[in-house]
């Protein structure tokens, strides 16, 4: 069943609406398993499987082709993602050039490039945001050494800023197209700060370890494109 359909497209429809809430806490479930599983293999490493796996959890029963590379093309707004054809291999290159730069890069930069890049892909039929933002806190998390406590976590923040979150989204995607080089400085601030945000929720709230991981955490490098993440 593809509740989508059911119930006549509207996201409003209340049994769409549990399933979808019930969706997100079966995937933060998982992206924590993951994250601790990545750590105590001593193996930081993001693949496909780990994405399609968090696809499938944010959109199981609600969209069709749930943890499965789209097989038709999307648009976004204005934007139109790459050709579905395309897809495996862009989204092959691009777990290649995160797994390369685990070791000697800032952990937000290359977080933020993820967030961005999975984004710019689009590489499933729904719940790409979902994916990417989950997929950015994998990065955050395994780089700190362990999922970082606070009120609500970074992919919550972002969903709960969406506007400002999409417009920073467009502005590295438009500077992609036209320079080739998509200029990730703007969602870079939005992470740190946010990410700034939780740990303090942590720390007022006096959750254990909170100093700990953040200092694993370095928000103050700014990269200068795509090629910096």
């Amino acid at each position: 069943m593809i509740l989508w359909e059911a119930v006549g497209c509207r996201e409003s429809h209340p049994v769409y609406a549990q399933m979808e809430v019930e969706n997100g806490n079966r995937h933060y479930s998982f992206l924590q398993s993951i994250v601790a599983a990545s750590l105590e293999m001593g193996r930081p490493f993001l693949s496909t499987q780990i994405l399609k796996a968090l696809n499938y959890h944010a959109i199981a029963c609600l969209h069709a082709h749930a943890g499965e590379f789209r097989p038709c093309e999307v648009t976004v707004g204005h934007y139109h993602p790459p050709a579905s054809h395309r897809v495996q291999s862009l989204m092959d290159d691009f777990v290649n050039s995160v797994n390369r730069r685990w070791e000697g890069h800032d952990p937000l930069v290359l977080a933020t490039y993820v967030l961005w890049k999975i984004n710019h892909i689009h590489p499933f039929i729904n719940g790409n945001g979902r994916t990417a933002r989950g997929a950015c806190y994998f990065v955050v998390c395994v780089s700190a050494g362990g999922w970082l406590p606070g009120t609500k976590i970074l992919p919550e923040l972002l969903k709960e800023q969406r506007t400002e979150y999409v417009n920073r989204l467009r502005h590295a995607d438009e500077t992609a197209v036209n320079t080739g080089i998509a200029d990730l400085g703007p969602l870079h601030e939005m992470v740190s700060v946010l990410l700034g945000e939780q740990l303090q929720s942590a720390s007022s709230n006096g959750a254990a370890d909170s100093a700990a991981p953040a200092a694993a955490i370095d928000a103050g490098q700014e990269p200068v494109g795509e090629n910096g993440a």
